[in-house]
């Protein structure tokens, strides 16, 4: 491997943008950043970027991709909402919090149950539909796709934990894509464990202000 056939790579992608493919990163950024500041417009920035991802996964045809977007919207919508009324006892806004280990436990048991649900499901496709090449390391992208669900989930109710989900996304991403030959994504999904851990720390020193723990 060549540091110059992965710069080829990385401008071939670059090449290959469009007025699509920069704003679903444009936003994509955007909302990380917003995500990190504990900013309520990450979720105007997650809705566009969820927008705009429809248009270019549908050129592309990835489908699943899609459909798994369909519930990225919900719950950036969901976020919004509770982000501004969750917790309106005090009049306060929506402070950060850390689960329980029950609860921490539970959630990485079901994720793990979607990784398996998932996975099948994706090795399966091409069994229903002539022609189609089969799933590219289905258990990898399973994992992804569901810590990725559960980090969403997390981050919605404004949970530490989401940035554990994070950044395992972005670590087993950055392999896969390098693996794969995507050079450019592999960097930026690099870029994103230095922004997972940065919003860790973030929102942990915002938490200890806080200093309460809740289910």
């Amino acid at each position: 491997m060549h540091l110059n056939e992965i710069w080829e790579g990385i401008v071939s992608t670059i090449e290959t943008f469009d007025f699509w493919g920069i704003s679903a990163l444009v936003f994509g950024l955007l909302a990380v950043l917003f995500l990190i500041k504990e900013s309520i417009w990450t979720w105007p920035s997650g809705i566009l970027y969820v927008l705009v991802s429809f248009v270019v996964f549908w050129n592309e045809r990835l489908y699943g991709d899609l459909l798994l977007h369909v519930f990225f919207l919900v719950l950036n919508i969901y976020g919004w909402y509770y982000w501004v009324n969750g917790n309106k006892t005090d009049q306060q806004e929506v402070i950060v919090t850390r689960l329980t280990l029950k609860a921490g436990l539970s959630a990485l048991f079901m994720t793990a149950i979607g990784v398996w649900v998932f996975a099948r499901f994706l090795i399966k496709i091409p069994d229903w539909f002539e022609g189609m090449a089969p799933a590219s390391l289905p258990y990898w992208d399973s994992t992804t796709s569901m810590l990725s669900v559960t980090g969403m989930w997390l981050t919605t109710r404004k949970k530490l934990d989401n940035w554990y989900y994070w950044f395992a996304v972005d670590v087993i991403a950055t392999g896969v894509y390098f693996y794969k030959g995507m050079y450019f994504y592999s960097i930026l999904y690099f870029i994103y464990i230095g922004m997972a851990i940065s919003g860790y720390l973030s929102w942990k020193k915002s938490m200890l202000k806080s200093d309460t723990v809740h289910d």
